[in-house]
C-alpha cells in the first residue's frame, strides 16, 4: 500500500507532518528557517546550545504546539526521531568562531559526525550549511562549485574555513560509504533581521555603528568585494535544496551574485541611516578574502532559485530591525 499524499512513513509509523530538526535553530539563519518550516506545516525541533544563538530569536515560536526547543551541544550525540535534519550549528562570524577555535573545529567535525550518525540511524535526509569560506581567498572569480579554493590551513580563520571543508568531506564520505541522503549548501554573505549586533560582520557592524553615530570601521582600503543575500532569499534556497531531486547532493552556491565593495556598502548604510558617522580605516585582518561573488548557475538550473530582494530593500528592513533593537535597549543574548 502506498503512502497517501501528505503522510510521512518511518518504518511502520505514520506521521502526518514532516519532522524537521534544525541545529543552530536559535541563531540568525536557524530562527528564520524554523519559522519557515512551521509556516510550511512541519513539526520543528530547534536544537541549540545558545553559544551564539538567542532565545529572543525564537521566543515568538514557543507557543506553537508544533515547535520544540532543545538545549544541546551537537559535539555530543543526539537521539531523536526526525525525517530531515538541517545542520546549521556553528559560530559564523570571526569574532565568535575565533573566541574558541578548538570548539569551532569540534562543532564542524564532531558535530557533523554526530548529525550524520543520527541521519544514518533514523534514515533521515540531512543538509549541511557549508560556506563560501571553503573557497578561502579565491584566485578564481566569480566562484563556481568546481573551484577547490585557496585556504590557509594554519591561520586564525582556519578553524572555520577548514572545519567547514572537513564537514563537507564527512558528508560526502557518508553519502558514498553508507548511501546517506545529503544536501550541501555553500552560503555566501547573508544579512537581515536577527543578526547579532556585536558579531562584527560587515552589515551588522556598519548599521549599528551608523545608528549610534559612531565611527564606521573599514578594514583595508574598502576595495574588497562581497555579495550580500537577504535572509528570506537564502531560506527559500535551503527549502528548495532539501526538496531537490534525490540524486542531487550539491554542493551548490546560495548567495546573491550582485557584487559591491565594502566602501560602497558603508556609503549606502550611512546614507540610508542619515548618520553623521565618519569612516575609520584599520589594517585588513589576516587571510581576509579580497573578493567574494557566487556563480549561481547551478542553483538556477537545478533549484530554480535566485535572490529576489534588492540590496536597498534588504538593508532598509535590517536597519529598521536594529533601530528597534537599539531603541528598546533589549539585549539580543
Amino acid at each position: 500500500m502506498g503512502a497517501e499524499p501528505g503522510l510521512h512513513w518511518k518504518g511502520r509509523l505514520m506521521h502526518i507532518r514532516k519532522r524537521c530538526a534544525v541545529t543552530g535553530g536559535a541563531g540568525f539563519l536557524g530562527s528564520h528557517l524554523c519559522e519557515r518550516l512551521l509556516n510550511d506545516g512541519h513539526d520543528v525541533l530547534c536544537v541549540d546550545n545558545f553559544y551564539t544563538g538567542s532565545k529572543r530569536n525564537i521566543v515568538h515560536l514557543l507557543e506553537n504546539p508544533y515547535f520544540e526547543l532543545f538545549r544541546h551541544d551537537i559535539t555530543y550525540p543526539l537521539y531523536i526521531e526526525v525525517d530531515e535534519i538541517f545542520n546549521l550549528a556553528c559560530p559564523a562570524s570571526p569574532i565568535h568562531y575565533q573566541t574558541d577555535p578548538v570548539q569551532t573545529t569540534k562543532v564542524n567535525v564532531h558535530g557533523s559526525i554526530n548529525m550524520l550518525g543520527l541521519a544514518k540511524r533514523v534514515k533521515a535526509k540531512i543538509m549541511q550549511a557549508s560556506t563560501s569560506e571553503v573557497y578561502g581567498d579565491p584566485k578564481v572569480h566569480p566562484q563556481k562549485e568546481s573551484y577547490w579554493g585557496h585556504v590557509n590551513p594554519v591561520g586564525p580563520r582556519s578553524c572555520y574555513d577548514e572545519g567547514k571543508r572537513c564537514a563537507e568531506t564527512l558528508f560526502f564520505d557518508y553519502h558514498r560509504q553508507h548511501g546517506l541522503r545529503i544536501k550541501v549548501a555553500r552560503i555566501f554573505n547573508t544579512y537581515g533581521p536577527r543578526m547579532h549586533p556585536n558579531d562584527g560582520r560587515v552589515v551588522s557592524n556598519f548599521i549599528v555603528q551608523a545608528l549610534r553615530d559612531e565611527p564606521i570601521t573599514i578594514y583595508g582600503e574598502g576595495k574588497q568585494t562581497r555579495s550580500f543575500c537577504y535572509v528570506d532569499d537564502l531560506i527559500e534556497g535551503f527549502v528548495r535544496l532539501m526538496n531537490s531531486p534525490e540524486g542531487f547532493t550539491g554542493p551548490v552556491n546560495l548567495g546573491n551574485p550582485g557584487e559591491f565593495t565594502i566602501m560602497e556598502l558603508a556609503t549606502r548604510v550611512r546614507e540610508m541611516t542619515g548618520s553623521k558617522s565618519e569612516l575609520v580605516f584599520k589594517p585588513l585582518p589576516q587571510d581576509d578574502p579580497v573578493m567574494r561573488q557566487p556563480d549561481i548557475s547551478l542553483a538556477r538550473e537545478v533549484l530554480g532559485w535566485e535572490p529576489r530582494v534588492p540590496l536597498d530593500e534588504g538593508l532598509r528592513k535590517t536597519i529598521d530591525y536594529f533601530d528597534d533593537l537599539l531603541r528598546s535597549g533589549d539585549r539580543p543574548d
